[in-house]
């Protein structure tokens, strides 16, 4: 921040943003190394969704996890996080953002020293159930303290734009950092490798953070039981649908379930003086477009990580480590990407750059979809990874954009708590509901094999059947994203939009 800037800081303490801030004034000259933290916890909890990805053939044997069973070692930590979020950015706007970060961070640490050492499933997976509840803690300060540290439009679209880089590149970055430990090290230190990431978060937070003035006032216990409530028992009915079939009784008595209580929490958000997520976010027309965009291109994206990572290593060959360098280029136009489109933004606005991106991704799902069992990396795989990072880059800039767009700093907890939700919400009902494409698409591929094909052949068809119509419907999913854009109001002035 120049010193223009920083005069200006300081006339508008007591007015907008500002006016939310506390501590010592010295604090608030070092908004680099507020973004350095910020953006360091955001890389730990994103990659912490993918990471055990590669991991997962090692951590079947080594405790004995059932085929289906190996499945809650990413929905334990999707469930907790999602189901969590609203309470975790309601927890910030109250108790203040920095001491929220601080004790999301601790147990988000402790639980995965403890998942490390896990000696059994079962304590596996409440480790990572442990770690759900410590980001969602900890996550929604992330926006939340970029909105209070960065009020001038220019600095905040850049930090919003290394936000959305480090968002959209996380779940690459997972996979290949998951890949490095498994075959270099052990299953184990891809829970371990959070410990000394979160210790360093713990002793240089308190120093460059200032602390958000502190909103006394009561948690809306009842909204934050019935979403959370609701967004658990939905998820793992999509869940269990995908591994015993939509005609399965606790299946629908979840999402039935789900239904009532997610009903329940909107009239409660509608009734109560201090709900924890105000409806008033929804008013917004490019707000709520927004968020649904979201929702549907993260299901996209997590699908796509999901089942190339499957085909790489099940048909391909590739080895963990293999398998994670295979998604450098794609992190690599994420990032640059994210750059490119964050200097761009107050020329185009968030609006097009979304539906741009969303484009891009959809196109290389299309292309993903006509893999066979033969097709090679070079020729078959680069070139869709490729568009699909351009794709990421380029729309979480302009969506993060839209939704954290003049929101009330009284709000950002929420709003950054939100944005969140539809993240691990829908990346966790998108991969199920693929995952249920898949499997139906595999049995229709064995029912028609040609005779006499060779049993590792046939697995091999079959497989990339399931791959190639999971990825058609993920494409689905992005060309809803385009058409959602068509909701949104284009922004007066784009440097407003990005401020």
């Amino acid at each position: 921040m120049n010193r223009e800037n920083v005069r200006n800081a300081r006339e508008n303490v007591g007015n907008g943003p500002a006016a939310a801030l506390a501590g010592p004034p010295g604090r608030a000259r070092r908004p680099r190394a507020v973004l350095a933290v910020v953006l360091t916890l955001q890389t730990m909890l994103i990659l912490d969704v993918n990471v055990v990805n590669i991991a997962l053939p090692q951590l079947r044997q080594a405790l004995g996890f059932t085929p289906s069973g190996l499945s809650w070692v990413l929905h334990a930590y999707l469930l907790a996080f999602g189901g969590l979020l609203l309470l975790g950015g309601r927890a910030g706007d109250v108790l203040g953002h920095r001491r929220t970060l601080l004790a999301g961070v601790s147990v988000f640490t402790a639980a995965s020293l403890l998942g490390g050492l896990a000696p059994s499933a079962g304590l596996l997976l409440a480790a990572r159930a442990l770690q759900g509840v410590g980001a969602a803690l900890a996550a929604p300060t992330v926006l939340a303290l970029i909105a209070t540290h960065f009020p001038d439009g220019k600095e905040r679209a850049r930090a919003l734009g290394l936000y959305a880089a480090v968002s959209g590149s996380g779940a690459a970055i997972g996979l290949i950092g998951g890949g490095l430990l498994t075959d270099w090290l052990s299953w184990r230190w891809v829970l371990f490798v959070n410990v000394p990431i979160g210790l360093l978060l713990l002793i240089t937070a308190p120093l460059v953070i200032r602390e958000t003035e502190r909103r006394p006032a009561r948690f809306d216990l009842a909204g934050a039981l019935t979403s959370t409530a609701g967004t658990t028992l939905l998820v793992h009915g999509f869940v269990r649908a995908a591994e015993h079939g939509w005609g399965d009784a606790l299946t629908l008595l979840s999402i039935a379930l789900a239904v009532a209580l997610l009903a329940a929490f909107v009239l409660v958000e509608h009734r109560t003086a201090e709900p924890i997520t105000p409806l008033r976010l929804f008013a917004d027309r490019n707000r709520a477009a927004g968020y649904l965009a979201l929702l549907c291109v993260m299901a996209a994206g997590n699908a796509m990580f999901f089942f190339l990572t499957q085909f790489l290593q099940e048909v391909r060959g590739f080895t963990p480590i293999r398998a994670g360098l295979a998604f450098v280029p794609l992190a690599a136009l994420i990032l640059g990407a994210s750059h490119v489109a964050a200097k761009l933004l107050p020329r185009t606005g968030p609006r097009t750059l979304t539906a741009a991106g969303a484009a891009a991704i959809g196109i290389g799902l299309l292309w993903f979809a006509r893999i066979t069992p033969e097709s090679g990396y070079p020729n078959a795989l680069l070139g869709p990874m490729l568009v699909s990072g351009l794709g990421m880059g380029t729309l979480l800039v302009g969506v993060t954009t839209v939704l954290m767009s003049g929101v009330a700093p009284k709000d950002t907890g929420a709003a950054s708590g939100l944005l969140n939700v539809m993240q691990q919400i829908g990346g966790a009902l998108g991969l199920a509901l693929m995952v249920t494409v898949f499997g139906a698409a595999r049995r229709a591929a064995a029912d028609h094999l040609p005779a006499g094909l060779d049993p590792e052949d046939a697995a091999d068809l079959v497989l990339t059947e399931g791959v190639t119509t999971a990825f058609l419907w993920a494409a689905g999913c992005t060309a809803l994203t385009v058409l959602l854009t068509a909701l949104m109001k284009t922004a007066r002035n784009h440097e407003d939009t990005a401020g």
